[in-house]
């Protein structure tokens, strides 16, 4: 992990932890945990150095949203998802870049990928409507990417201020990671100029880094793992936190901590195995496909863990105050979300394991 990130996440642990039952009673983070991840600059290690970022290894990115999930089940993820946006906005067209960083290089971008909204042509750019669910953050963010489609069906990624989107108060009720606050937003015909449309296929098939010249390997790296990296990483660090602090001393806590360690490496090595891969050329689809089920497969092994050591905890650890049954619900309700994102890259990987051998 990048040190200065490590430093600050472990200089407020305490106090991140304190607030979580505060967030959670928000339904959003509360604003001093915002203000501690923000200056931690975890969600800007994705980022460009030109554009004051970090432009940090994915896997110091990964390492440390579980660091940051294991005080908080609600803050790792919110670092986990507001991470990636400049990431791809790392490829976006200059004036785009310059228009959201040169201001405030610390600026946090919502995102909410699904193409929920429809853009449609006018002679200054477009005008967007449409509204999206589950935008983590956004009570504290500056802008936010939002997908949607044109009128003759390309999906594209629309970049808004914060101030172009309404949030729907009420949206976000649920039982697990309730500090996230990823409420519906709505967007009502909104101006856009077309320097902050995304043409999105480049950055799904992995050929817009190399069109916007950038060198960093990270950069090449598949959308399908980077998109799920920030997410499966807070599930993780969830699963750590009970093993670590309710796992108990039998035998059984000692397998449980080697489940999610395995957790832990499945997620670290893929991204590290891409990383280095993207120095020799294009990524294929089945490699891809592979590096997504890896991050499910991963996510799914550490809620089972915790299922386990909950199941042996006592009626105690359920109580309200407890904080074992925050990071159950938490580590739940972030599997589901992070199945939510699109599989269909999982039978290409299936496919491709002629005598298991994986290329």
């Amino acid at each position: 992990m990048t040190w200065d990130v490590a430093d600050n996440v472990h200089a407020h642990a305490e106090l991140i932890s304190a607030l979580a039952v505060t967030g959670e009673t928000l339904g959003r983070l509360d604003t001093r945990v915002a203000t501690i991840l923000r200056e931690s600059a975890v969600t800007r290690m994705l980022q460009p150095v030109e554009h004051g970022g970090l432009q940090a290894h994915p896997r110091d990115f990964a390492e440390a949203v579980i660091a940051i999930a294991r005080r908080d089940g609600s803050a790792g993820w919110v670092a986990g998802t507001l991470g990636v946006p400049p990431w791809e906005l790392a490829m976006a067209g200059r004036r785009m870049r310059d228009e959201i960083w040169e201001a405030d290089a610390s600026a946090w971008v919502a995102s909410a990928y699904v193409p929920s909204g429809h853009l449609t042509p006018v002679d200054d750019g477009y005008l967007l409507r449409g509204r999206w669910q589950y935008v983590a953050g956004i009570d504290h963010c500056d802008w936010v990417l939002l997908g949607a489609r044109h009128d003759d069906g390309p999906v594209c990624h629309v970049v808004l201020p914060r101030s172009d989107v309404s949030i729907v108060d009420g949206s976000w009720e649920v039982a697990g990671l309730s500090g996230i606050g990823a409420k519906d937003v709505v967007v009502a015909d909104a101006e856009v100029p077309r320097h902050r449309v995304l043409d999105c296929s480049g950055v799904i098939d992995g050929t817009a880094a190399e069109c916007a010249g950038l060198r960093d390997p990270m950069y090449h790296i598949p959308f399908s793992t980077m998109l799920g990296l920030g997410i499966t990483a807070a599930v993780i660090g969830m699963a750590e936190a009970v093993v670590l602090d309710h796992g108990g001393d039998d035998v059984s806590a000692d397998e449980a901590a080697a489940e999610i360690r395995a957790s832990r490496l499945a997620v670290l090595d893929s991204v590290s195995e891409l990383y280095h891969r993207a120095l020799d050329g294009p990524i294929g689809l089945a490699v891809r496909a592979r590096s997504r089920r890896d991050q499910l497969q991963a996510a799914r092994r550490a809620v089972r863990t915790v299922d386990e050591i909950v199941s042996r905890a006592g009626g105690e650890a359920l109580r309200r105050n407890h904080p074992l049954q925050r990071f159950w619900r938490d580590a739940h309700m972030g599997l589901a979300l992070a199945t939510s994102v699109p599989e269909d890259a999982l039978l290409p990987a299936v496919l491709d394991l002629p005598g298991i051998a994986i290329h």
